[in-house]
C-alpha cells in the first residue's frame, strides 16, 4: 500500500486551476462507496500541508496533515500513518479505536526515532510538527481521529427547524485542539497546575509557553521531550527549559454509524476554517456540482481572505509562494460523498478504476514535482 501512495501522480492531476499556479486539485474520483474530490493551495515557500485518500474494498482512509516549523513531519506522516493503519487493522481483524490509537502511537514513535538520529546534525528537526486528522470508513462505520486544529464536518439532510433552509445541516465531528478555544486552555492549565505561564497571550493569540497554539500533534519533540528543548529554548529567549511535556500525541476519536441522511464529509486543514464557517462550507458543497468541489471550497476561502484585505482573488493568485503566506495559510481539502446505495465495486462508473488506490497531494504544487522525495525522512526506517 505504501508504494501506491508513492507512485507518480500525473494521472491524478485535475484540469484547470483558474490561473493559480499554487493551486492543485483532483476534480472527482470514485471509491467503493461514492466519489471524492481533493484540492490544495500552497502559501508557504515549502508546502507544509499534506493530504491523501486511500481506497480499498474494505476501507477508505482520509488524511489531512497540517505541518508547522517545516514540511518534514507532514511528509513523514504521509508515508507512515496509513501503512500502520492497514497493518494493525489486518492483524486485529478490522478497524477499531485501538487500531487507530496504535497507528498514531507508532507514527509518533517513528518520528521521534528520526529526530533522535537527525538531531546532532539538524537540531531544528526537533521543532517540526504536524496536526493530524484522519477519517476511516469501514462497513458503514465512520472513525474520525484528530490531533490539532484541522477539522472534519459532516453534511446531512436536515428537517424543518434544524437549518435555515430545512435541507442541510453541518455537524462538526472533530475537536479543535487549539488554546484559542477556552475549553482547551482550561484542559492544558489543569494538566499543569504548577505552571502559571503554561498558556500565554502573545502576538494577538493564546499560545502554549508563548510558542504554539495547538496542544496536540505528531512531532514537536522539543515540547514533549526535555532533552531536546534546551538549545532551542535558548534561541527562543526562554531561559528555563521544560521539565515535562506540554503537548501530547493522544488523538481525540469519535465513532459514528453512517446513516441514510448523511450526505458528505469535509476534511480540511485550518487554513480553510479560518475563513469559512462549518455551515458556509457545507452549503457550498450542497449547492454546487460534485466535480471540482474541493477546489471550489479552497477558492471560496481565498476569496474571503482577499476580501479581508480589500483585494480580489486575482490579486492574491499573482503573489509568489512564501510571500503569499501573509494573506492565507496552506489549505488542503478532501470532500467525500456518501452514496452507499449507489457506489459499489460492481457499479459501472467504478469498473475502470482499481479497487486499491492512493491519491496524495504533491509535495510542491508550484513545480508539480510529484517524485520529489526528502531522502532524510526515509533513512533508517
Amino acid at each position: 500500500m505504501l508504494e501506491l501512495c508513492r507512485r507518480p501522480l500525473e494521472r491524478c492531476f485535475g484540469v484547470g486551476n483558474g490561473g493559480d499556479e499554487l493551486l492543485w486539485h483532483l476534480g472527482l474520483k470514485p471509491y467503493a462507496s461514492g466519489d471524492y474530490s481533493i484540492a490544495a493551495v500552497q502559501a508557504n515557500f515549502s508546502l507544509e500541508d499534506q493530504g491523501q485518500v486511500f481506497t480499498s474494498p474494505s476501507a477508505t482512509y482520509v488524511g489531512i496533515y497540517d505541518g508547522h516549523g517545516g514540511p518534514e513531519a507532514s511528509r513523514f506522516i504521509t508515508n507512515h500513518l496509513f501503512p500502520y493503519l492497514q497493518k494493525f487493522s489486518t492483524e486485529q481483524g478490522g478497524l477499531s479505536v485501538d487500531v487507530i490509537k496504535k497507528a498514531f502511537d507508532a507514527t509518533e514513535e517513528e518520528f521521534l526515532h528520526l529526530v533522535r538520529q537527525s538531531w546532532p546534525a539538524r537540531p531544528q528537526i526537533a521543532s517540526v510538527g504536524s496536526c493530524c486528522l484522519v477519517g476511516a470508513i469501514s462497513d458503514d462505520v465512520l472513525y474520525v481521529a484528530n490531533l490539532g486544529d484541522s477539522r472534519a464536518v459532516l453534511g446531512r439532510r436536515g428537517f424543518e427547524g434544524q437549518s435555515s433552509n430545512g435541507t442541510v445541516v453541518a455537524e462538526r465531528l472533530s475537536t479543535d485542539h487549539n488554546v484559542a478555544v477556552e475549553e482547551v486552555r482550561k484542559e492544558v492549565k489543569d494538566l499543569h497546575p504548577d505552571d502559571s505561564h503554561i498558556v500565554v497571550y502573545t502576538r494577538g493569540v493564546w499560545r502554549i509557553k508563548g510558542i504554539i497554539q495547538v496542544s496536540r500533534s505528531i512531532g514537536d519533540v522539543y515540547l514533549k521531550k526535555p532533552e531536546f528543548n534546551r538549545d532551542l529554548f535558548q534561541q527562543c529567549g526562554i531561559p528555563i527549559p521544560l521539565k515535562r511535556a506540554v503537548m501530547t500525541a493522544e488523538p481525540s476519536i469519535i465513532v459514528r454509524n453512517l446513516k441514510p441522511q448523511d450526505m458528505f464529509l469535509i476534511f480540511a486543514s485550518d487554513g480553510l476554517w479560518e475563513h469559512l464557517s462549518d455551515e458556509a462550507a457545507v452549503e457550498i458543497v450542497y449547492k454546487n456540482p460534485r466535480t471540482g468541489i474541493a477546489k471550489r471550497l479552497v477558492r471560496a476561502a481565498i476569496n474571503e481572505a482577499a476580501k479581508k484585505r480589500e483585494m480580489r482573488y486575482d490579486d492574491i493568485k499573482k503573489i509568489e509562494k512564501g510571500v503569499r503566506r501573509h494573506f492565507h495559510d496552506d489549505i488542503t481539502v478532501v470532500v467525500i460523498y456518501l452514496d452507499r446505495s449507489e457506489g459499489s465495486l460492481n457499479s459501472s462508473r467504478f469498473k475502470n478504476h482499481s479497487p486499491f488506490d492512493c491519491t496524495t497531494v504533491p509535495m510542491d504544487i508550484f513545480s508539480l514535482n510529484a517524485d520529489e522525495v526528502d531522502t532524510s525522512l526515509h533513512a533508517n526506517n
